[in-house]
């Protein structure tokens, strides 16, 4: 039951406090002590009920006499849970799913004396009919996105992309991580994690890039521990590639939101660990998560400070090479990766422009005469995205946008922004800008 229980209490922590899955999940799998098959099935479940609940009740609600909404809220997610293993998960076998999630009920309800038995008639129900019920029809339903969503992401990718996206959010997340070349090779890392048990292959067109299978959990792995490696998604990889990080010993690089750390250490390495890269966030808990990582990776041309992306920091003034702007955003790129996004409601996102555009215009100031500025978000949203570089640029006349130096998968870029749908190109969603100030 360990696996289920964590996964379980996950999901009532994420509808009760607001908790973030993925933050929560790793925190109970610690507290847990689940090992690696225990807690690749506790987040699987997790994230399962997450990517898949409005399905999931849709099918609920064919196996009920009552109503979904007068359940008792654990109940619900228990339901959930054993409606997941039956229809998703074919390797767990139809009695374990059942009699576990009766097991959850008599310790998670003891109250409700009925629901033991309202779980096991619905369970045992949802079995037989496997494959007989009635799938639902409405991206809503068949994607568990809500309404409101859906809309707002067709008038940013139009309606051809929609529906591949609305999948791609509903993936199994894959582990990707970046070799830190200054430690050792592709080649190398590839055979000393098959040593570990560790699956992994090349990524589709990211050079120094893999995508790993059975990792269980990553810190443990010997080439984790010796800092062979990084996760890191291979768009914000791409980030780091397109801002075109300089070498040499007087090279300054500054990274203003750098939690947890990925752009910079990626920085770190195309400088070769010469000159400066300043890694910046407003949370101590985050900037010691960076200094740890690091250390890890052996990087010393890292720089770690507290500091507020809105600050001023006049020493810095016109004295960075490159400036990486991955500011605070609505996350509608991440959804895989954090699936109770899409719970989250649009109209509390709607300040994060000027957010973004405060953001931007400090760190616009910190760019020497002919530096990069680099902009980034993993949304989709237009008006965080090519929006913010309208506003700036409107009044920015310092600034010009230039191309983007992608690698051959990707058409020729002129307009010096990119949006990356999940779905088309083995990557997060993300959008990509890159500015460069006049000389």
């Amino acid at each position: 039951m360990s696996a289920r229980k964590t996964a379980l209490d996950a999901l009532i922590a994420c509808r009760k406090r607001a908790a973030w899955s993925n933050g929560v999940l790793k925190d109970y799998i610690a507290r847990d002590r689940l090992d690696r098959r225990d807690a690749a099935l506790a987040t699987r479940l997790c994230y399962g009920v997450l990517q898949h609940r409005a399905m999931l009740d849709f099918l609920l609600q064919q196996l009920l006499t009552g109503r979904i909404k007068d359940l008792h809220p654990v109940v619900r997610d228990i339901l959930h849970m054993g409606l997941y293993q039956i229809y998703e998960l074919d390797k767990i076998p139809a009695s374990a799913a059942v009699n576990e999630s009766v097991a959850l009920t008599k310790k998670y309800c003891p109250m409700q004396r009925s629901a033991p038995g309202l779980v096991n008639a619905v369970l045992r129900a949802a079995v037989r009919s496997k494959g007989m019920l009635n799938m639902p029809t409405t991206l809503e339903d068949r994607y568990s996105h809500p309404r409101e969503l859906i809309d707002l992401l067709e008038s940013y990718v139009g309606t051809e992309n929609l529906e591949p996206m609305l999948a791609a959010n509903n993936d199994v997340p894959q582990t990707v991580v970046q070799v830190n070349t200054l430690r050792t090779t592709t080649e190398a890392l590839i055979q000393q994690l098959a040593q570990e048990e560790v699956q992994a292959v090349p990524h589709s067109w990211m050079p120094d890039c893999l995508v790993l299978g059975n990792t269980g959990s990553l810190e443990k792995r010997k080439a984790f521990q010796d800092g062979l490696f990084y996760v890191q998604d291979a768009a914000a990889r791409l980030c780091v590639l397109c801002a075109g990080i300089p070498q040499g010993e007087n090279v300054q690089v500054l990274d203003c939101c750098a939690a947890p750390g990925g752009k910079t250490f990626a920085a770190a390495i195309a400088m070769g660990d010469r000159g400066q890269i300043r890694a910046c966030d407003i949370h101590r808990h985050k900037t010691t998560l960076i200094q740890n990582g690091a250390h890890r990776l052996r990087l010393n041309s890292v720089l770690v400070r507290e500091q507020d992306a809105t600050d001023n920091h006049p020493s810095w003034f016109g004295k960075m090479d490159v400036v990486l702007a991955d500011v605070p955003c609505s996350g509608y790129g991440i959804i895989r990766k954090k699936p109770d996004i899409r719970y989250k409601s649009p109209a509390d996102m709607e300040r994060l422009p000027e957010l973004q555009l405060r953001i931007l215009n400090k760190q616009a100031d910190y760019v020497k005469k002919g530096g990069v500025l680099l902009y980034s978000t993993c949304t989709l949203v237009r008006r965080e995205n090519e929006g913010v570089i309208e506003s700036f640029l409107a009044h920015r006349k310092d600034f010009t946008l230039e191309k983007l130096p992608l690698p051959p998968v990707f058409p020729e870029n002129t307009s010096g922004m990119l949006t990356l749908i999940p779905g088309q190109y083995d990557t997060d969603g993300f959008f990509i800008c890159r500015l460069r100030r006049k000389a």
